[in-house]
């Protein structure tokens, strides 16, 4: 312990003959370690420690003088030597200390640890200690002592709440888990342990006694001997209304459409069928169903990351378990392999979802490292090929479209923020892809009426390349200081200007490598290319060009650790990302042929990289989520684990697009990702392997027309909707819901019961969630960090 806290202090006493004397040694930072050799914890001494008065210098009523942490250990010596009384008095001494502790009105420190007595080794131990020393008698010592500090009927499930106060539980730490860190391999004589265990046990017992107070903040990766911190008063509003929104929405629709059906059913028309209105013959409707979603998932990832329902283990890498996984996922995606009926295109839907679904890292290790940082640059490829496409081709530089995609991107990342209290900018991948969706934005809408002219766009892409660059790695830092500066002072958003230039520089320019690829692949189906005599040959060369470079790339990024990759990898990222898209295009066979496993995932990827943050793993990441405790459960736990994790993840995915599209109130769009069809009258129709010319990946969520209800007349032609007239004013909108009107298509707000229904607009929407976003982080609390 001495040496732990002081590098300088001894790791044992200079001699033998010292081992059993007191010590008294003091760290450079003046913290005092007293040791009293006292094997049966029977003496005077010894029980002043326990009882009052306290020894001279301790007073019971100065927190600054009593001790920090009281460490008490005995039993050996009773086994030992039978003079000592055995087992008997070992037992009549352990029921007075506990007795003398549990009755105290201050406890003689801080915290009071009782070791348990250490597990031997008979195979080792001499033979007049394996004579007397017995691992039967060890374990019943132990068991007894266990029972006595903690009854098995204060085992509460439900103590992780901490709404109950266990007062008959003694006042007493026992930590058990000292016997099971014991390796027989780490002893020489059977009794005595390495340094290497006794370090870890030392440094539990200051984790015992320090982590607690120490300042509970993002990330929070500290879940040994440590309880969470309570959510201040707007942090638990938030939490309440997000946990609460489904339940309360689904309790009062669904006393609503109650009320309705019996309102209704006094007044049905003789055409009216009444089996028809499915939304009272399901117990959750599909309107309900994202709220419900939202809530409960946050409630459950609140529940796995913030509260000790569920325990948390340190990450192990292992890469004999890690090449097993990672073998056995390619089987899934190989076996789930189908292959469509025509050739999709270069850079098809289903397998950019494919490519998508790659995306969990190793991030300590790398080899792993290295080749997942190009991953999440294909993905940043992605962006820019799928933007550029559709902006290239459609023109359409509407808010609607900027805003579904900056919802959808941000929704649940958003809601995670406030939820978890965490920081937006730490679920970095979000707020990069919206990053640079704007910066893609920004670039094709400035003179957008020229797009059509090559030299003109590839011009204004560069200068959009040499802008960014010039911001990002020139004056980074600074810029972005000072903007971070001013959303601090003014909106109270706390972010990391070091952190985020980190993320964008490191990923700088392979979106621009997308927009060209997406400008390139235009060309050649306007131009016809792929019909040109020498095409086949091109493909071939190319072929075998990104081969050679794909062994290049990992020969190259097996030859440095992370840190030195990191400063290569904005230079090379392009290289292995468009070598795998020819490729993986090669031929009609390769574009046509798509993983559904891995496109499943690819289609929720948004989703599993935000909740893998608290769900999958744990402790913000730092650790891994342990449903099932114990190591040797562990492959259980993960598969479980995983099974949860996916699920939840497309839950939210669907969720998340639903709500996009409500708030969005846009008409019927294509669902996440979506392919939009080619409208450019300067690109001819798509032909044998330009199928898929049109397509585009990007971030809409579906929307589905409302069914209108239709007038007929007896011989059955269909009639004008009736106007609203003084004799017939307009209804209110629940008389309309309950009888199926036409009115509203978008979701409206009734004030003052009912009489008066406002309908907010896209930018109303919009501006109301940023003010309350602001008044939010204006009125959050942030814990003191020292």
């Amino acid at each position: 312990m001495a040496h732990s806290l002081d590098g300088t202090l001894p790791t044992a006493p200079p001699e033998d003959s010292q081992k059993h004397t007191d010590h008294h040694l003091t760290t450079v930072h003046g913290v005092e370690l007293l040791f009293y050799w006292d094997p049966y914890l029977n003496s005077s001494r010894a029980q002043t420690f326990v009882r009052t008065p306290f020894p001279s210098g301790l007073q019971p009523g100065s927190h600054q003088d009593r001790p920090a942490l009281l460490v008490l250990g005995s039993g050996l010596w009773y086994l030992r030597y039978a003079e000592s009384g055995g087992l008997p008095a070992w037992e009549s001494m352990i029921e007075s200390t506990l007795q003398s502790l549990s009755s105290a009105d201050t406890q003689p420190a801080d915290i009071v640890v009782i070791l348990p007595i250490e597990d031997v080794v008979p195979a080792k131990l001499s033979p007049d200690r394996a004579s007397t020393m017995h691992a039967s008698d060890i374990d019943a010592m132990n068991s007894d002592l266990a029972h006595r500090i903690r009854p098995p009927s204060l085992a509460d499930p439900f103590t992780f709440f901490g709404f109950f106060d266990q007062q008959t539980s003694l006042p007493v730490a026992f930590p058990s888990v000292f016997n099971h860190m014991l390796d027989d391999s780490q002893t020489e004589d059977g009794l005595h342990f390495s340094n290497a265990v006794v370090n870890m046990q030392a440094s539990m017992l200051m984790n015992l006694r320090c982590n607690d107070v120490l300042p509970k903040v993002f990330p929070l990766d500290k879940t040994c001997c440590t309880s969470y911190p309570w959510p201040s008063a707007i942090h638990l509003l938030v939490l309440v209304v997000t946990i609460l929104w489904g339940p309360v929405s689904w309790i009062l629709v669904r006393r609503h459409g109650e009320l309705e059906l019996l309102n209704t059913s006094c007044c049905i028309s003789p055409g009216y069928d009444l089996g028809s209105n499915t939304s009272q013959n399901s117990f959750i409707h599909k309107e309900q169903m994202p709220a419900m979603v939202i809530s409960i998932s946050v409630a459950l990832i609140y529940m796995a990351d913030r509260t000790g329902f569920w325990l948390k283990e340190q990450k192990q890498f292992n890469p004999w378990t890690f090449s097993f996984l990672c073998i056995f996922s390619l089987a899934i995606g190989l076996l789930t392999v189908q292959r469509a009926e025509n050739d999709k295109g270069f850079l098809n839907r289903d397998q950019t979802d494919e490519w998508k679904g790659w995306m969990q890292s190793a991030s300590k290790v790398s080899g792993i490292y290295n080749p997942i940082r190009v991953l999440v640059a294909s993905y940043l490829f992605m962006t820019g090929y799928g933007h550029a496409t559709f902006y290239i081709k459609k023109a359409d530089f509407g808010f609607l479209r900027v805003a579904q995609i900056l919802i959808r991107l941000n929704l649940f990342t958003l809601v995670l923020a406030y939820t978890m209290n965490t920081d937006y900018i730490s679920y970095y991948f979000s707020p990069l892809v919206s990053w640079w969706y704007l910066v893609i934005y920004v670039t094709m809408f400035i003179g957008a009426r020229y797009n059509d002219r090559t030299p003109f766009l590839i011009c204004k892409i560069l200068l959009s390349l040499t802008l960014v660059t010039f911001v990002m790695r020139e004056t980074g830092d600074s810029v972005l200081n000072v903007v971070f500066g001013f959303l601090e002072r003014a909106c109270g958003i706390h972010w990391s200007a070091r952190e985020w230039s980190f993320r964008v520089n490191l990923d700088l320019w392979i979106v621009y490598v997308g927009m060209f690829a997406a400008l390139a692949v235009i060309k050649i189906r306007e131009y016809r290319l792929t019909e040109h005599p020498q095409w086949p040959l091109a493909v071939k060369a190319a072929t075998v060009v990104s081969a050679l470079v794909f062994l290049w790339f990992f020969a190259f990024e097996l030859s440095m650790d992370k840190f030195q990759y990191n400063f290569y990898h904005p230079f090379t990222s392009s290289l292995p990302v468009l070598a795998f898209a020819v490729l993986r295009n090669a031929n009609p066979v390769l574009r046509s042929a798509s993983s559904k496993a891995f496109a499943f995932i690819g289609k929720c990827s948004l989703e599993t990289f935000i909740i893998q943050y608290h769900f999958w793993l744990a402790g913000d990441t730092k650790g891994l989520l342990l449903v099932i405790p114990g190591t040797r459960w562990r492959p259980v736990n993960m598969m479980l684990t995983t099974i949860m994790f996916i699920y939840v993840s497309n839950c939210v995915s669907q969720a998340t697009g639903e709500l996009t599209k409500r708030i969005c109130g846009s008409v019927p769009t294509p669902a996440l990702p979506t392919v939009m069809e080619v409208s450019n009258p300067r690109i001819p129709p798509a032909t044998g392997n330009d199928s898929e010319s049109g397509q585009e990946i990007i971030f809409q969520a579906p929307s589905d027309e409302l069914e209108l209800p239709v007038r007929k007349d007896n011989a059955g032609n269909v009639l004008p909707s009736e106007p609203d007239t003084p004799a017939r004013p307009q209804p209110r909108w629940v008389d309309r819901l309950a009888q199926g009107s036409s009115r509203p298509s978008t979701p409206g707000v009734n004030i003052w019961y009912g009489k008066v229904e406002w309908q907010p607009g896209l930018k109303a929407k919009l501006l109301i969630a940023l003010f309350g976003m602001w008044i939010l982080n204006v009125l959050w609390t942030y814990p003191a960090t020292t």
